[in-house]
């Protein structure tokens, strides 16, 4: 499956989002900073399954319904940061799906993730990825799970993929720097986390309007997972 994930940066990279589908065809749509009010229910062939409600820079998941089928969706609210406090842009960093695959017959979880800010300590994003990952296995307990999106790391990543596989996790970044906008701050932002699932690669795609650039996550299902079973319509 191939998943897309993509920061708007305030919504202004909206308008590259039906192209994205078009070019890439992907079966998921992971955003991040978008205008929750503004997204339509369908972008090329890609349906909305869920997205925030509460925040100023909210989040969605769009996937293929000819490929799957959205069960269950749920916001989460994490620890907040300084800035969250001041300018309150995301009540909710974390959105995740409960998907059935119908090729496969498997269910899993999707997530788009916002961290912090640069703003806010490490120690607190790390606190936040995994809180988020904690909370995906009530949406989803055991299931291949895959959370992507914004993470705000740019330094310090080792100890972070660490501390991740310690959790049972994989990180894994893509091929290329994600984010090249500040002279200090280049360099992957834009991660993905995961479990049960194999990551054959992580392209990032060309730069648009936002000033992160979006990244496509090539995986499948591992064959050690214990993935859920259908139960029907």
């Amino acid at each position: 499956m191939r998943v897309i994930s993509y920061n708007l940066r305030k919504h202004r990279a909206s308008g590259e989002l039906v192209g994205l589908a078009e070019r890439h065809s992907p079966d998921i749509l992971c955003l991040q900073e978008c205008d929750t009010r503004e997204l339509p229910p369908q972008i090329h062939e890609l349906h909305l399954a869920d997205s925030t409600s509460r925040n100023r820079l909210g989040l969605a998941v769009y996937y293929r319904d000819d490929r799957f089928r959205a069960l269950r969706g749920q916001s989460f609210v994490l620890k907040k940061s300084l800035h969250d406090h001041i300018l309150r842009p995301a009540h909710e960093r974390l959105i995740g799906v409960r998907l059935l695959d119908l090729e496969e017959q498997r269910e899993l979880i999707v997530a788009s993730f916002h961290a912090a800010p640069l703003t806010a300590l490490n120690s607190l994003r790390r606190h936040q990825i995994s809180s988020a990952l904690g909370e995906l296995q009530f949406l989803g307990p055991g299931l291949p799970t895959l959370m992507v999106g914004d993470y705000n790391y740019p330094i310090f990543k080792e100890n972070l993929g660490e501390r991740v596989r310690d959790s049972g996790y994989e990180l894994t970044l893509s091929d290329k720097r994600t984010y090249t906008r500040y002279k200090f701050f280049r360099g992957h932002f834009d991660l993905a986390t995961s479990v049960g699932l194999e990551i054959h690669g992580i392209e990032t795609l060309p730069r648009g309007s936002s000033d992160h650039m979006p990244i496509m996550v090539d995986a499948s299902y591992s064959e050690l997972a214990q993935a859920g079973v259908a139960e029907g319509p």
